[in-house]
């Protein structure tokens, strides 16, 4: 059968190429139909074509059994295409078999699907399925960049059958076929065999995911692994024609023939123990690193890893012993494969060192980015002009720094982000010289010009060196027009210049790349007031109140207009509505209070202009607004 799943296999290629083509053709396209989009499900609420096609394929796969795994997978494909290449020049994948990491893909799909639901459920937000989106414009949004992509094909489908078996990936890292191998036991349609089966073995001998068919289907009658994935070498093969695809009872219901003796381990308890070490610490140390290695790559990593930490004990324990072909050691001397072998784990202990060195401190510098993180907004705020800091926020950004400075600075490869997050906090301790060196170092890493250009416009607007800090913002909005932050620091800060006119230009361009952004509209509405228009400032505040109906400022300060020109019975609806928004704002209740005296309702305007004195006692207007009152007869 293995031709024809070969040519099943190259057609499943050529649909997802096929999917590929066609998003680049036309711009949207169906979602990707991958098991991991279904992750979406559980962690916002979304049912997308990948969530609907992974049901479908358990549902199937309860009837069927695993059909999906052994005709529709690429990475299966990727494994037999490896495997068949290395016995044509003699190599033979020898399976590894684990009891310990046969739990790896199950334990997966419990990470990746159901803990976030979980975790939902604990902290009170009920997983709930909200929104159908089977269409995308961006197909590749939530897959890694082609080189790694690539990376893990050849690490999950190539080199993990050199050192793991013909299923190797399926069998130790897929966190799907932990699912499809467990409702596997349910599906009643299964390899069987009649009283024609002589024992033979050929059906083992053919079987590419490494299942013990004679045994299964002579204690059981039927094969019961979960790792059988029909691809059915091992009926076409049978000289007896004695095995057969058939109905009949579910593995989960299915009793042995006769007392089944237990299988011999073929690893002892302390060589399990070391693969289970070894996999965890692999896959700390190399799951997310650089921002660039995905779980399912980390996974397969892991396995490899392990099998080669074992290994290597192996060798220095064993007087003799062999990878594949090639003798390491004989009468307890290395041979030169041996003396190659070890020199190449040492370089792989290395790499693995400075990875978990990496990751320690890049956890280290998460953990305290959290207490940071939200004074980002100072720099982005385009109406700071400078910023001060307490000292617990000056100690904690410095010991961010300090964390996330050595990752930045020793890692392998460079991170834009890292940079630029290196490069604002640097911009807030005012570390002029650490900023400009971040910057520099971002620019190289390929990070997004309109981010560098606006974080040296908030640096030079610091500095008051306004000239170059427009200058900066004008390259922004060029480099990407699309982006909110260049305009409203370009319109604000002609707008501070007084050049009123230039930050009505500044906005109402970023309202032609942005007209979704209620912010923009506010500030043009803004800008348009002080010129005098109070027209087009009434037109522009409204927009952002329809795009943002609790945008407060938006509608406190279209309630001031309001009043300006006399219309105090619409000045005071929205200003009722900003109180009701922002209760503990005793601005918005001073000036509602004015516009009350204005309507001729001097106990509501006492009221308000009590309780704007009671939230701010510093406030001398209310006061004085208090006693013109009372004064009054």
């Amino acid at each position: 059968m293995g031709k024809r799943r070969a040519w099943v296999l190259l057609g499943v290629h050529l649909l997802i190429l096929g999917h590929i083509v066609h998003w680049r053709l036309t711009g949207q396209t169906l979602s990707p139909l991958e098991p991991s989009e279904a992750m979406e499900l559980t962690k916002h609420d979304m049912v997308n074509a990948g969530a609907l096609f992974f049901a479908a394929a358990i549902l199937s796969t309860a009837l069927f059994g695993r059909f999906f795994c052994g005709w529709g997978c690429h990475i299966l494909a990727l494994q037999d295409l490896c495997g068949a290449l290395l016995k044509k020049i003699g190599i033979r994948p020898q399976p590894l078999r684990s009891r310990v990491l046969i739990w790896v893909p199950i334990l997966a799909f419990f990470y990746m699907f159901l803990w976030p639901a979980l975790y939902r459920l604990w902290i009170g937000d009920v997983p709930t399925p909200k929104h159908l989106e089977l269409t995308t414009t961006d197909f590749w949004a939530t897959f890694p960049a082609w080189p790694v992509a690539l990376l893990t094909f050849f690490v999950c489908g190539f080199v993990i059958v050199y050192f793991l078996g013909q299923k190797g990936f399926c069998t130790y890292a897929c966190p799907y076929g932990g699912i499809f191998g467990a409702v596997d036991r349910l599906a009643p349609l299964r390899i069987r065999v009649s009283d024609a089966c002589e024992s033979c073995g050929h059906c083992t001998a053919v079987c590419t995911s490494n299942v013990r068919v004679h045994e299964e289907v002579r204690d059981y009658g039927s094969v019961v692994d979960p790792g059988c994935m029909k691809c059915l070498d091992c009926v076409a093969v049978c000289p007896n024609d004695a095995l057969s695809l058939s109905w009949g009872a579910p593995a989960v219901f299915t009793s042995p023939r006769r007392e089944v003796a237990g299988k011999k381990p073929q690893l002892r308890f302390w060589e399990e123990a070391v693969l289970a070490i070894a996999f965890v610490a692999a896959l700390l140390s190399f799951r997310g690193l650089y921002g660039i290695f995905p779980f399912l790559l980390s996974l397969g990593l892991a396995a490899i890893l392990s099998y080669l930490v074992l290994t290597t004990i192996r060798l220095v324990r064993r007087p003799n012993l062999r990878l594949r072909r090639t003798r390491l050691k004989a009468a307890g001397r290395l041979t030169s494969g041996g003396w190659a072998f070890s020199g190449l784990m040492l370089l792989v202990v290395a790499v693995w060192g400075h990875s978990a060195w990496i990751q320690w401190h890049l956890h280290r510098g998460l953990r305290a980015y959290g207490a940071v993180a939200d004074l980002q907004s100072m720099v982005s705020a385009p109406d700071v002009e400078t910023w001060e800091l307490t000292a617990t926020d000056r100690k904690d950004l410095e010991q961010t720094v300090s964390y996330l400075s050595p990752v930045a600075d020793r890692g392998l490869l460079k991170q834009a982000e890292l940079e630029l997050r290196l490069a604002w906090m640097n911009l807030l301790l005012d570390h002029d010289q650490a900023f400009d060196r971040r910057l520099e170092r971002a620019a190289k890493s390929g990070a997004d010009p309109a981010i560098l250009y606006s974080l040296r416009a908030r640096q030079l607007v610091r500095k008051r060196d306004w000239g170059r800090a427009a200058q900066e913002y004008e390259r922004a909005v060029v480099a990407d027009p699309k982006r909110l932050w260049p305009h409203l620091g370009l319109g604000t800060l002609l707008a501070g210049l007084g050049d009123l006119e230039g930050a009505s230009a500044a906005f109402e361009r970023g309202l032609s790349h942005l007209p979704d952004e209620a912010d923009l509209y506010y500030n043009a509405g803004l800008a348009s007031a002080l010129s005098g228009d109070p027209v087009r400032a009434i037109q522009r505040f409204g927009e952002a109140l329809e795009l943002n109906a609790s945008h407060v400022a938006a509608r406190e300060n279209l309630a001031g207009v309001l009043a300006g020109l006399g219309r105090f019975r619409e000045s005071l609806e929205h200003y009722r509505e900003a109180v009701r928004t922002a209760p503990s704002d005793a601005e918005t209740r001073l000036l509602m209070a004015r516009v009350l005296l204005a309507l001729d309702k001097p106990g509501e305007a006492e009221e308000q202009a009590r309780l704007a004195a009671e939230l701010d006692p510093e406030s001398v207007q209310a006061k004085e607004l208090l006693q013109s009152m009372s004064a009054q007869p």
